[in-house]
This record gives C-alpha cells, sequence and structure tokens, in this order.
C-alpha cells in the first residue's frame, strides 16, 4: 500500500502529515512507530491525519513518534492549516478544527512574503489540578518532584493536554535528556506529562525553553509548551499579562495571554519540507 504523505515544521518541531479521509485504518499506532524511526524511517515528532470532524469539516488527529495519542499540538495545527490551505480546502478567514483537546479555532491570513500565516486560538489555560490531570491539592500550586535525588519544581496546566512547567536559571545545564522521561512518568501524573524547563530573561521578560514532549522526546519546539510556558509565567507573577516571546531551539514562537478567562492565542510559522509517498506490505 502506497500512503501519499506530507513533512513539515513548525520552528524544528517535525511532522508527517497524512490525509486519513479515505483507505487509513484508524490504528495508526503501528504506522506511527515505523515512520517516526529517523534512521530507517522519516521521522518526526508526530504525526497528524486529516480527518472528517463530527461538526466541523476538519478534525485533527495526532500520534506521538512512539505510537500513543497526544490531544493537541500547537505547531501541529498550524502546520495543518497550512496543508488545508495549499490543498485549496480552506482560504483565508477563520476555521475551526477538532481535536482530541476540544476544538480550536485558527485565524488564517495565508502567505506573506513567501510565508504561511495562521494565529492559533489555544483555548483558555487551565490549571485545576483534576484536569491537567495532576495529582496536588490546589491550583497554580507548585509541586516539588524527587528525582534521583534532584528536587524539581513544576507547576501543572493544561492547554488540552498536560504540562509541566519548572523555572530553572540555567536551562542549558538542566539534565533534561535524563529527567525528563522520569517527570514524564511521574505518578503525580496519571497521563503522563510534557515537561518544560524556563528560563524568564532579566532584560525583556521573555522566555528560553527547552521541551521534553511526552511520547516524543527531546523536541526542538513545543507549540502547546510554548503556551503553557507563557500561561505559568504570568499566572505565578513572573511575567505580565500580554504578548511573550518564546525562544526555543528550534525557533521564536509568539504567545499573546491578557490572564483570566481570556483565550491565549499562539503564532509562528509553519514549513512544508517535502512530499513523497511511505510504502507499506
Amino acid at each position: 500500500m502506497n500512503i501519499p504523505f506530507t513533512k513539515m515544521h513548525g520552528a524544528g518541531n517535525d511532522f508527517v502529515l497524512l490525509d486519513g479521509r479515505q483507505a487509513l485504518a484508524e490504528d495508526l499506532g503501528p504506522i506511527a512507530r515505523s515512520m517516526a524511526d529517523r534512521h530507517v524511517g522519516v521521522g518526526f515528532d508526530q504525526l497528524l491525519v486529516v480527518r472528517k470532524g463530527a461538526v466541523h469539516p476538519f478534525k485533527m488527529e495526532i500520534w506521538n513518534a512512539d505510537g500513543s495519542r497526544a490531544e493537541m499540538c500547537g505547531n501541529g495545527i498550524r502546520c495543518f492549516a497550512k496543508w488545508l490551505f495549499d490543498e485549496q480546502e480552506i482560504s483565508v478567514g477563520v476555521i475551526h478544527v477538532e481535536t482530541d483537546g476540544g476544538v480550536r479555532s485558527l485565524d488564517v491570513s495565508g502567505y506573506e512574503n513567501g510565508a504561511f500565516h495562521a494565529s492559533v486560538g489555544m483555548g483558555v489555560p487551565d490549571f485545576e489540578p483534576s484536569h491537567i490531570p495532576m495529582n496536588i491539592g490546589r491550583a497554580s500550586t507548585p509541586a516539588t518532584i524527587n528525582i534521583k535525588g534532584r528536587e524539581v519544581v513544576v507547576t501543572g496546566v493544561s492547554m488540552g493536554n498536560p504540562h509541566a512547567v519548572s523555572f530553572q536559571s540555567d536551562i542549558d545545564a538542566f539534565p533534561l535528556l535524563e529527567i525528563g522521561p522520569l517527570v514524564e512518568c511521574h505518578p503525580i501524573f496519571p497521563e503522563r506529562v510534557n515537561l518544560e524547563i524556563v528560563h524568564v530573561k532579566k532584560n525583556d521578560g521573555n522566555l528560553l525553553v527547552r521541551v521534553w514532549e511526552r511520547g516524543a522526546g527531546l523536541t526542538l519546539a513545543c507549540g502547546t509548551g510554548a503556551a503553557a510556558s507563557a500561561a505559568v509565567a504570568i499566572q505565578v507573577g513572573k511575567i505580565p499579562p500580554g504578548d511573550v516571546v518564546v525562544d526555543m531551539p528550534g525557533g521564536v514562537l509568539h504567545v499573546t495571554w491578557w490572564g483570566d478567562d481570556n483565550e491565549l492565542i499562539l503564532r509562528g510559522p509553519a514549513v512544508t519540507v517535502f512530499d513523497s509517498v511511505w510504502q507499506t506490505a
């Protein structure tokens, strides 16, 4: 079986996109694991699948590199919109896309100077522990996790998927490759978690962020992770509400959140790398 696909990325957070509206199985976990292999496959952080929505025309289905499902992906949904735009299935304006993390709205601007632009309504950051889910008592309360003798202080938030944000003075020195998978699978997070290591720059309040993604490992960027980092930084008073620049290893993402019950907005790049065909037995 030949499966056409498109390789894409948003700030280095890379994806393979499939059109799943015809002739694709419901369980794409095995295909995701095979295609995600960066040595003998295509390589990606997440597999994005176009499905028919229950209410809206499109649903974005997300499979992690390890074959597990993800609820939402902020960089992925911009790439999803770019693919639909390039296929002339949508035009400039507001569209609604169903995800396992809820319906998300995108304001599609199209191309300007060769670059595709779309902003994503990421919903309202949810700090309620039972919604993350996170086994702690009170919302917005940091929890201290002991990992191999190192105390890691994290604040939980849901952006449609679970996040734990930890502020560090030196994110490059933090052993994320070692600590990330242990926090991801810590019992305090019953559905596992994405871990963001964040440093607030003193001169401008911009955020430096590294991410360990649930089901994918170290990634160059994470849209929901950028949103989570900015939301927690605002919620705990490290930066004021408003526009936030989030600098990740793969590039810069822009977040706007005015706190309280306001929706968080995410902006950033969406790039097509190539189109090809995946052959299965």
